[in-house]
């Protein structure tokens, strides 16, 4: 016999199509523990590990571009349109990562170095974040903070893994934003670091790293000024440069000499660098935060790339293509992570990792400081709609 229907619910449980989503400013995010680079450089070896997997996606038809990028003429028809300045640029630079994450989210910015004659930062940076599933936003952020602790972080990841734990002496080469984040970050994994060089091109930016240096770290007692790129390198045991310029002429970049360094030294490049060819030799171990966004960049870039990419991983690949190089020199930071490749050896070796940052690090960082938020009630809830007008 066939039962009427008329009495049974026709629909399921009602969902809900509202969405809100919170804005955090930058105060907010000091609130929700950007700044906490221990818990970042923590997040960030999560990170790796997930790399390794291949647990993410980044843009791109290889999955590994670092974004992609709007670089202004320098001549152009239309009086209003921007000028070639160094690093003046847009950029997008999305990301997916898996594992605990499992979010995608985007930082977008704008960058001129001319920015700082006027009382800003060199590049003014936002991130959104979204959920994986439904491609809904979960957060707008304000990401200057969120990605130079990101950044950051990843030379300490290194250190971790790659540095002497008695390491005590750390050179810098450029007191910038990078450089308190990186230090930062080798405190947190070498805590027995007493002795820091550095070197800068302007007493104001010296002056305000000194300061900010003393009242971060009071127990690094022997600091000094330099005045070459050499004094940086020589007896550290933990060397990093920072500094930002222009790129196109890889001779101008800051150059690494290979008899200036100590056995056992640990080189970690977030900014632009060159090496001489002493630094070439096998026995000097180069590792890249991730070899797929070099080759991502080798691919998508003209020949020779260190001109546009001032980054050293990606002058050893063109000393790979140019025959002076072997692609089996070349290690990865995730699979050392993981622990499928070693790390530090010895006291001896001298090794150097590139760092070219990633959109998965904004991704991973993005989503700790958002989900803090969120259990502390921190940032401002907006409203995208109650019910789509379209769908």
């Amino acid at each position: 016999m066939l039962q009427d229907n008329c009495d049974r619910p026709t629909d399921g449980p009602k969902i809900s199509t509202q969405i809100d989503f919170i804005y955090l400013s930058e105060p907010d995010m000091i609130r929700a523990g950007v700044a906490d680079m221990a818990a970042c450089v923590d997040t960030m070896e999560e990170m790796f590990g997930l790399l390794h997997q291949g647990d993410y996606r980044m843009a791109g038809a290889n999955n590994n571009s670092h974004g992609s990028v709007i670089i202004f003429p320098e001549n152009s028809p239309f009086p209003d349109m921007p000028k070639a300045t160094p690093d003046r640029r847009f950029m997008a630079m999305p990301a997916y990562l898996g594992g605990s994450f499992r979010t995608a989210g985007m930082k977008w910015y704008g960058s001129n170095i001319a920015n700082r004659d006027k009382g800003l930062p060199r590049s003014i940076l936002m991130f959104v974040l979204n959920d994986a599933d439904t491609g809904a936003p979960l957060a707008f952020m304000s990401a200057n903070l969120l990605s130079a602790y990101r950044t950051g972080a990843v030379p300490g990841v290194g250190a971790r893994h790659l540095a002497r734990k008695d390491s005590r002496v750390v050179g810098i080469l450029g007191p910038g934003v990078m450089a308190k984040t990186s230090l930062s970050a080798f405190m947190a994994v070498c805590p027995q670091i007493d002795t820091v060089k550095v070197k800068g091109r302007g007493q104001k930016n010296l002056n305000a790293f000194l300061k900010w240096l003393g009242d971060t770290f009071p127990q690094i007692t022997n600091v000094s000024v330099v005045d070459s790129v050499e004094e940086v390198v020589r007896n550290s045991d933990i060397v990093t440069f920072c500094s930002s310029g222009a790129t196109g002429d890889p001779s101008t970049y800051p150059l690494i000499v290979r008899e200036w360094i100590n056995p056992g030294t640990f080189l970690a490049m977030p900014a632009l660098c060159n090496v001489d060819e002493g630094m070439h030799a096998p026995e000097i171990r180069k590792v890249l935060d991730n070899t797929g966004l070099y080759e991502a960049w080798y691919e998508e870039n003209p020949k020779p790339v260190h001109n546009s990419i001032p980054a050293v991983g990606i002058k050893f690949m063109d000393l790979i293509s140019e025959g002076k190089m072997s692609p089996d020199q070349l290690e990865d930071l995730g699979k050392i992570v993981a622990g499928e490749a070693p790390g530090r050896n010895n006291h001896e070796e001298i090794i150097i990792m590139s760092v070219g940052g990633m959109p998965v690090e904004d991704v991973a960082w993005g989503t700790v400081v958002y989900r803090n938020a969120l259990e502390k009630g921190i940032g401002v809830k907006l409203n995208l709609w109650d019910t789509p007008t379209l769908r």
